[in-house]
């Protein structure tokens, strides 16, 4: 059998307390499915999400990180979004600079009430990295 389509990625995915958490209640209401594997977490806002906890994810064996919350202009906090797309792109310059893959890690937009959104969202996500393949990381700490 082929090795990546057994491979069933670890993803953490960081979702805002507003938009991004809306976003993912919507799904379920509709009854949508989407990837299981998926680890969930809550924040404030996405602008909260330090790039340190992010590269620690990833670090510590995460094959991806995902973060979504409110399209810019909406976000609750005024800028937070608008902070979060600004942090993500230095870190992902970050990983690139390091010869680490920078695509695993997404920043989406997300509304409260776009579950189909959401739900295509970790499903194309849960994809990508499938294709990608397990984290190098995680490879080279077991080693």
């Amino acid at each position: 059998m082929d090795e990546k389509k057994e491979f069933t990625p670890s993803i953490i995915y960081g979702l805002c307390s507003w938009c991004g958490t809306g976003g993912s209640e919507t799904a379920g209401a509709m009854h949508l499915q989407y990837a299981e594997n998926i680890r969930p977490f809550r924040v404030p806002c996405t602008g909260a999400i330090d790039p340190v906890y992010i590269l620690r994810a990833l670090i510590e064996g995460a094959d991806g990180f995902a973060v979504s919350g409110c399209h810019p202009g909406d976000c609750h906090f005024d800028s937070g979004n608008y902070r979060a797309r600004r942090r993500t792109a230095v870190l992902k310059s970050l990983l690139d600079t390091f010869g680490l893959d920078s695509e695993r890690v997404w920043l989406r937009w997300v509304g409260h009430g776009e579950g189909k959104r959401f739900a295509d969202t970790v499903n194309e996500f849960n994809d990508h990295i499938k294709e990608m393949g397990g984290n190098p990381l995680a490879k080279r700490r077991d080693t």
